[in-house]
């Protein structure tokens, strides 16, 4: 039986400790190996975070001239300047790397999901793909925080312009964007916010898209309204600056009340249920706060969005935003969107599929290659979850109970760790120094990453099944599989369902490596792939065993969505949540981690905030917190007929690609502008109309 050595011993090793765990014993406890060098990394250009935005009235306002001449003039519009705010968010020429730009043109997407409909607050999807960013709009704005230097961070604003905080730090006052208007005319304000909050976030019969709870924001966290354009938020803590995090997308974007409150319950005589679908993919022109508005929607073949003629948002020139006409959504699939951005009938395609990166940076070096292609750092990582609720979260069976015990077993999360090949894994994606060894926690891309508070058990099958036997569990009917013990679950053989998200090649792949190595340990592991919708439901409620998931913002970056690195509140973990009735049942380290996350929330010394994080990484990685699988960069593929395109945007980090590269920013020169509009010189119609109206 192998020996296991106290993490203790390697607390102090230098640089040279992955040349020592290379001679050591496999079973022996160390930190992360060191990941390997890949290609054609963009490079960051990091500014100052003023630089990007500010709100200010200009002398004058334009348009694109066929919004004047069939629209203004013939008295279905009011003037632009009437359209827009007292004071508009002004974006700031010298951020914008190609300056200011002109109007016209078509960004064509193609994405692997299909919309539910158009109620975001309500928890339908739209078919992500960026769709859902581009129509929806938030409190805050992180995205393009990517290049911001680390102590200049703080989320932008957004439709909160600016926010004051009390001399104790426990109320916080949002001033909104004065004299905004939903896209079709009709004016934002604290009442939209509120709606979101009080039937939405609070009343627990809906769950928003992204899963936005009270605890987002901290628990016993309030939120009311001042007046018309300000909100007041009060916290149990001092200064909660993280929160300012999850005011962003994807958790709180409010819709239009005008149009939503009147289907909710609590103002209806309408169900939940019926609530959740009265605006489906064909309720046209839904009037949104976002560049672009939906107005065509064909199942199966593409959504059409044009732009919204009281968008906010302009340069220093006064041109309102977006450049952009058009925008589509084609209803393929995941692969054949890389597939079509590389072959330049798509526009813009996160390259996060390692099966496609090899052909894709082939297609690429060729000089008459239609997009351009960079790889950012490794904040794509796949983690399995284990389920610790143990009290109920999910109603499982005996056999569910069973397996929820085992979980929460260090023995057993040790034995699974251990007997995962992860070079196997990563290499079964992808050829080359693509993916790297992933032992789980934050991912190695921030800047909070510690690689020597990394915590990596080595793959080692007889150390793992060593370890499986101190938890307990023996074959004894010799077919292979491990029994549960005598009196537990019948004594039956070990069987664990595995949830993956049948959306993703890759994370099928995962699953699939996952599965064929646990047979080795001697667990039968059984899938139950799902679309991503039906996936997150299954989530959400505690309905899985183990899954497979790919990591959120709160591993990548930190101070996003910080309060989901632990179990702070009965909803904020993917793994460990309480049933309605019911309180967590956190296990010590838990508590820990728990711990570490309040005072990292808390404090304001950006030192100590780099100090928790590596208590944090320690405590998670030596408890197996996740089983970590496999960690790989991206790469944004955009077509080279695209101007203002930051460089090195990474396609995932407080944000996707999509919000980060601030799509209403970017235009295509006259002179490459291609004939893709399908409804040119047209513009959204009324709330349920037909579509456009020219």
């Amino acid at each position: 039986m192998s020996h296991f050595r106290s993490i203790r011993r390697f607390a102090g090793l230098a640089l040279a400790a992955s040349v020592i765990a290379m001679n050591a014993h496999a079973a022996e406890v160390t930190v992360a190996p060191v990941a390997p060098t890949f290609p054609s990394e963009g490079k960051i250009k990091y500014v100052a975070r003023d630089s990007i935005l500010e709100f200010k009235a200009l002398p004058e306002y334009h348009e694109p001239d066929w919004v004047t001449e069939k629209f203004v003039k013939t008295g279905k519009l009011p003037p632009v300047k009437d359209r827009l705010p007292k004071e508009p968010m002004v974006f700031k020429t010298g951020n914008m790397p190609d300056g200011v730009g002109v109007y016209g043109d078509t960004l064509r997407h193609v994405i692997g999901g299909r919309p539910e409909g158009w109620n975001y607050g309500a928890g339908q999807t739209q078919g992500w793909g960026g769709i859902d960013i581009g129509l929806s709009e938030c409190l805050t704005r992180t995205a393009p925080l990517f290049q911001v230097e680390a102590k200049d961070t703080e989320p932008l604003p957004n439709l909160a312009k600016s926010w004051d905080w009390s001399p104790d730090g426990h109320k916080l006052t949002m001033h909104l964007i004065e004299g905004a208007k939903w896209s079709d005319g009709v004016a934002f304000n604290a009442d939209d916010v509120m709606f979101y909050w009080d039937d939405e976030v609070v009343d627990p019969n809906v769950s928003p898209l992204n899963g936005a709870t009270p605890e987002t924001f901290g628990v016993g966290t309030t939120l009311k309204k001042i007046d018309d354009y300000t909100v007041e938020w009060t916290f149990k803590e001092a200064f909660p600056r993280q929160y300012l995090f999850a005011m962003a997308y994807g958790t709180f974007c409010p819709g239009p009340s005008h149009i939503l409150k009147p289907q909710h319950p609590k103002y209806s005589k309408n169900t939940y249920e019926q609530f959740k679908n009265a605006f489906p993919p064909e309720f046209m022109n839904m009037p949104v706060m976002g560049a672009w508005v939906p107005v065509e929607y064909r199942p199966d073949d593409i959504i059409v969005m044009r732009r919204n003629p009281y968008y906010w948002k302009v340069d220093e020139k006064g041109n309102q935003l977006p450049y952009i006409n058009e925008a589509h959504y084609k209803l393929s699939t995941w692969a054949d969107r890389d597939v079509q951005a590389v072959a330049g009938s798509g526009d813009i395609s996160n390259l996060e599929q390692p099966e496609n990166f090899v052909a894709s940076l082939k297609r690429a070096a060729q000089p008459d290659a239609p997009a351009r292609l960079a790889f950012g750092p490794r904040l794509t990582g796949y983690n399995l979850h284990m389920n610790f609720s143990a009290n109920g979260w999910g109603q499982p069976d005996e056999r569910a109970q069973a397996v929820r015990e085992l979980n929460r077993n260090l023995d057993f999360r040790k034995a699974v760790t251990m007997a995962l090949d992860r070079k196997s894994i990563g290499e079964s994606l992808v050829k080359g120094p693509f993916t790297a060894i992933y032992p789980g926690g934050i991912s190695s891309g921030t800047s909070f990453y510690d690689r020597q508070s990394t915590v990596y058990y080595p793959y080692d099958l007889a150390a793992a099944k060593a370890e499986l036997a101190k938890a307990g569990l023996k074959d004894t009917d010799g077919d292979g599989i491990v029994n549960f013990p005598a009196g537990t679950a019948g004594g039956k053989d070990v069987e664990i369902v595995l949830l993956v998200n049948n959306d993703y090649g890759t994370d099928k792949s995962l699953a699939e490596g996952v599965i064929a190595q646990m047979e080795k340990l001697g667990i039968r592991v059984i899938l139950n792939s799902l679309t991503g919708t039906q996936r997150d439901a299954a989530n959400y409620s505690g309905r899985f065993d183990w899954m497979v998931r790919r990591n959120s913002t709160e591993l990548s970056s930190v101070v996003q969505n910080t309060e989901q690195l632990a179990p702070l509140g009965p909803r904020t973990s993917w793994h460990h949540r309480s049933p309605e009735s019911g309180e967590l049942d956190l296990m010590p380290f838990e508590q820990q981690l728990v711990d570490v996350v309040r005072k990292f929330i808390t404090t304001q010394d950006n030192d100590e905030r780099a100090s928790l994080m590596k208590q944090y990484q320690k405590i998670y990685t030596e408890n197996v917190n996740t089983v970590g699988l496999t960690e790989y960069p991206g790469a944004l593929i955009i077509n080279k007929r695209f101007s203002n395109v930051p460089q090195g945007t990474p396609i995932f980090m407080f944000n996707w690609a999509e919000d980060a590269i601030i799509r209403e920013r970017m235009f295509v020169a006259a002179d490459k502008q291609g004939k893709y509009e399908l409804f040119p010189q047209q513009l959204p119609g009324a709330p349920g109309g037909k579509g456009p109206i020219d």
